[in-house]
């Protein structure tokens, strides 16, 4: 390998030695970069400019998106540095360009987008050779918003038919179906201080709920497809009031990845509205988000754990809010603005989620309508 041919952050590191948790930090985000750019390599120029569906962002403002953050938090917030490119700082801002106009607007170009998250990543470069991780949060963080961002993208393409070869990996769930008891009793919620998370996740508290059980496992499609082919989709007393008028209003059934999936995969695709009708169908519920998480960190010990994380999101009953002692940090538009009753929190990861990101006691939020996301169910009940 010539030198000009190694990763940025390599050629930085070679001409210019760094503190070790620097150089760990560049060589983890050239390895975010690389797997973004392998993730659209196959796409043309008009499949990344295209807007694939009106809930989701041309694939090449996610490029310049991802950009224009990195220079945000690192050289400017986090160096006092000038913005690379002031002038694209409100075109990839998520909440002056919201989804519905990111289509319409003068976005740059796939290949200028890709020079400029190279021109990004050198500022990135010389900002932390002169200042450091600081405590190390902002780093972390403009790394996981680009793992965050490939699953994001990868949502896109699966809308569009575009996904690479080999893509999706849900795999068939070697785990028989059953329920894992989980007594009554109080246990620790949320992030411990010494990790990185988000503010969403702190802070750590005592939380206490009522004798439950939970799946062993999500649920699979050939159990959804039982629901579908056995009235699901037309059994008004199974459905919400405002789920019902949702999937009548756009004439909903079981999604097309069931009925073409592996009977045994988890289901995928399932929207909030659908998992609850699923629930009440089969005499159960949705897991609270505590219950979810006490039994997702409950022990061996106490005879089981939940078997099948990380292949789908898992939705809960709960809506999005904060934690008590909630503050936002280190901006309020991360999590703060989406609270309230309008969003219901999902748990685990999907196949798509990056390791980095995935953990227990992470929360994905979305709308209770939405199935574009690698979402899945898994029961809870009453003891």
């Amino acid at each position: 390998m010539t030198q000009h041919s190694q990763p940025m952050a390599a050629r930085a590191v070679k001409t210019n030695p760094l503190a070790p948790e620097v150089e760990q930090l560049l060589s983890a985000m050239d390895e975010a970069r690389a797997l973004t750019l392998e993730l659209v390599a196959h796409l043309s120029s008009e499949d990344l400019g295209k807007v694939h569906s009106p809930i989701m962002s041309p694939l090449v403002w996610d490029l310049g998106h991802i950009a224009a953050y990195e220079d945000l938090w690192i050289a400017h917030r986090l160096g006092g540095r000038d913005l690379l490119r002031a002038d694209l700082a409100g075109l990839y801002d998520a909440f002056e360009t919201p989804r519905a106009v990111r289509g319409e607007i003068e976005a740059l170009r796939p290949q200028a987008a890709r020079e400029y998250m190279a021109a990004v990543r050198s500022h990135t470069i010389e900002t932390l050779l002169r200042e450091g991780l600081d405590d190390g949060v902002i780093c972390e963080m403009v790394l996981r918003h680009e793992l965050q961002h490939s699953e994001t993208m990868r949502q896109t393409m699966a809308l569009a038919g575009l996904l690479p070869p080999g893509e999706p990996t849900l795999e068939p769930m070697g785990i028989a179906e059953g329920w894992l008891e989980i007594p009554a009793g109080p246990f620790e919620m949320g992030a411990d201080a010494d990790v990185f998370s988000y503010d969403n996740e702190r802070a750590r508290h005592t939380a206490r709920t009522d004798a439950f059980a939970i799946g062993h496992r999500p649920v699979c499609n050939a159990s959804w497809m039982h629901f579908s082919e056995g009235g699901g989709y037309e059994r008004r007393e199974w459905w919400s009031a405002e789920g019902w008028a949702w999937k009548e209003e756009y004439d909903i059934t079981h999604h097309p990845d069931v009925a073409a999936g592996h009977p045994q995969a988890p289901v995928c695709h399932v929207s909030w509205f659908e998992a609850d009708a699923f629930a009440r169908a089969h005499g159960a519920r949705l897991p609270t988000e505590a219950e979810w998480e006490k039994a997702a960190t409950w022990t061996q010990g106490h005879g089981g754990e939940l078997r099948g994380v990380g292949q789908v999101w898992e939705w809960t009953a709960s809506p999005f809010g904060g934690y008590p002692g909630f503050q936002a940090h280190p901006y309020r538009e991360y999590s703060e603005v989406f609270f309230g009753d309008s969003y219901r929190v999902l748990r685990g990861a999907s196949w798509a989620t990056h390791p980095r990101v995935a953990s227990r006691t992470f929360r994905n939020w979305d709308l209770p309508q939405r199935r574009q996301i690698f979402s899945g169910v898994r029961l809870a009940r009453d003891v």
